[in-house]
């Protein structure tokens, strides 16, 4: 995706003016796709790096050629804007002056929203959280809440209209198994009367379910049943199939029961989203959406899309296009969970037309949203070819892989309150808080540990698997959300003191090394925002936020702000100091982290 920067953009402005010097000197018309432009490398002298290898022959010159008349061209063409340049093995190092460097300060250093697009006019949906209703929230819906509310925060920051969706998988075996077991051995509690969160009391039921199963299973398999045979004849297996085909039913006992108990799970739910800043423009139920594909079907059948088999079932043959084939209704007429999604997908198109819908669901399910989207492109639903799936790897504890039936699972919930205990423990390790209230406290260490989880978990690219651990993700020093929350408090309390600083002329001054190079890294954000939502990687900006982070600490441990050496030069670090929090601040707020004010 293209990208343009808000106000002076001197990496833009250097491709204009390489296109124009290339078409001056050969006629040429270079195209953006063609140009190549990365910050110089640190072992060479310059700033930017124009690579030469993808036009060279077009222009019909060597690269060393080419490199030194562009170079000379651009010297002479824009005085003003390069004081120097080598050549280096096809590429083209370019120094520019500091002029265009303080001009560009000058210009974006109090700009909260730096990077920023218009409105584009195109329309997004991201699709993420996706819960089963039959027990809370846990650590692999971190990974995912975070990556989706992040990705459809980039997209807005670049322009785009966002609708943020979930899907709740509200109906099926896994809710009944939570049912029949509240029914046999919850005599009548609720969450009201034992004081526990609503999706943790209906998730205890759901794993009591896996216990009181293995048990009647040891039970059967004692009498000579085989271990498939008590899987399926256990008692508790049995009562929840049926009370499954009771649901489809409609039996009002049965459907009463299933709503007051997912009623719970949702209260529940809600307490969880509000704490790690969730949100969503609509849910969707499968148990009002598993009958959509039933129309789909239909048209795929008289399209000769799909095909029907002799006993009755419904498949679609993908072998042409590298996969295989794929039932997609079984042959007593019931949807399978591809169906429900074909018909969603055609759904939330009528309402919200948007030109891409993204899926956050983990790798496990690759394939099936490769099938998704073919067959939703051959049945010729609008907005087939923007359907794009976000696979994000899986979390897991050092201790390797939860599983929610044997109870393994991390919740969410007592994982945040582990992590504000961490936070706790290490701010008062560092005694920097004796003057904080407790109000005050309590937001602080609320602001750290959850920066910590959200950091911890998305600076991981999110196609990678990633294991999770507690103490390593609330380090002051290392690479962690709290090391540049520290960072960007530091800065507010220099901003702080520095209030009432009277403002003088840049005009002239030259910059030291770290200083240009911590107003490079601040130029680059717009390019960085532009990659994350190509991407859509939010692991990106986090990346991008600890170096920002990092080289701000090494300047300012060479270099004093309040006791520069010259008015100018106090000025021209405070105008730097100003726009690296905000940079960060506004990175943060892309992975939906809170900055301090102080710690």
């Amino acid at each position: 995706m293209p990208f343009k920067i808000t106000r002076m953009s001197i990496v833009n402005s250097i491709k204009d003016q390489v296109q124009a010097a290339v078409s001056s000197l050969y006629g040429y018309t270079l195209s953006a796709r063609e140009l190549t432009i990365n910050t110089t490398k640190p072992e060479f002298e310059g700033d930017y790096t124009v690579v030469l290898f993808s036009f060279v022959k077009q222009v019909k010159r060597s690269p060393e050629q080419l490199g030194k008349e562009l170079g000379e061209k651009l010297l002479q063409e824009y005085p003003g804007s390069y004081s120097s340049f080598n050549v280096i093995k096809g590429f083209l190092n370019l120094t520019v002056v500091d002029a265009r460097w303080i001009g560009f300060l000058e210009s974006s250093y109090a700009d909260k929203e730096f990077g920023k697009q218009p409105a584009n006019g195109q329309k997004v949906m991201v699709e993420y959280s996706s819960p089963n209703t039959n027990k809370p929230l846990h650590m692999g819906h971190l990974r995912n809440n975070f990556l989706g509310w992040s990705v459809a925060e980039l997209l807005k920051y670049d322009g785009y209209e966002i609708f943020k969706t979930c899907i709740s998988n509200d109906r099926g075996i896994h809710i009944c198994k939570s049912m029949v077991t509240w029914q046999l051995f919850g005599n009548g509690a609720t969450p009201q009367s034992t004081g526990i969160k609503g999706d943790h009391f209906v998730g205890d039921y759901y794993v009591q379910f896996g216990n009181e199963h293995k048990k009647q299973m040891a039970e059967l398999t004692e009498k000579g049943m085989t271990k498939e045979q008590a899987e399926k004849e256990a008692p508790i297996m049995k009562a929840a199939q049926q009370m499954l085909v009771d649901w489809e039913a409609g039996k009002p006992e049965v459907i009463d029961l299933w709503k007051r108990m997912n009623g719970w799970v949702y209260e529940g739910f809600d307490v969880t989203y509000k704490r790690i800043g969730s949100d969503f423009d609509k849910t969707y139920y499968e148990s009002g959406t598993y009958l959509l594909g039933k129309k789909a079907v239909e048209d795929g059948l008289s399209k000769k899309v799909f095909f029907q088999k002799e006993d009755g079932s419904v498949w679609i043959d993908l072998t042409a296009d590298g996969l295989d084939e794929k039932v997609v209704q079984r042959k007593d007429g019931t949807a399978v969970y591809i169906t429900q999604d074909i018909g969603l997908a055609a759904q939330k198109q009528e309402e919200f037309g948007c030109q891409q819908s993204i899926y956050v669901v983990a790798d496990e399910q690759n394939y099936h949203f490769k099938v998704l989207k073919l067959i939703c492109e051959k049945l010729g639903i609008p907005g087939a070819e923007g359907i794009y799936h976000l696979s994000y790897g899986m979390v897991e504890l050092p201790t390797g892989r939860m599983k929610t039936r044997e109870g393994t699972v991390v919740d969410a919930d007592d994982l945040i309150e582990e992590m504000v205990n961490v936070a706790r423990q290490k701010t008062e390790d560092l005694g920097k808080v004796k003057d904080f209230t407790e109000a005050e406290l309590k937001d602080l260490y609320d602001t750290i540990a959850l920066g910590a989880l959200k950091f911890f978990l998305l600076r991981v690219d999110p196609k990678k698997r990633m294991i999770f651990n507690p103490e390593e993700s609330i380090d002051f020093h290392g690479f962690t959300g709290p090391f540049i929350q520290y960072t960007y408090a530091r800065i507010r309390s220099i901003l702080r003191k520095a209030e009432g600083t009277a403002t003088v002329s840049l005009e002239g001054i030259s910059l030291y090394k770290l200083e240009k190079e911590l107003i490079i890294a601040l130029e680059q954000f717009p390019a960085i925002l532009s990659q994350a939502v190509a991407e859509h990687n939010p692991s990106v900006i986090a990346i991008y936020a600890f170096n920002l982070a990092r080289a701000f600490n090494t300047f300012y441990t060479e270099h004093s702000v309040m006791n520069a050496e010259s008015a100018e030069k106090k000025v021209l670090r405070l105008h730097l100091s100003e726009m690296t929090a905000n940079v960060i601040a506004a990175a943060f707020r892309l992975l939906g982290i809170r900055v301090p004010e102080r710690m």
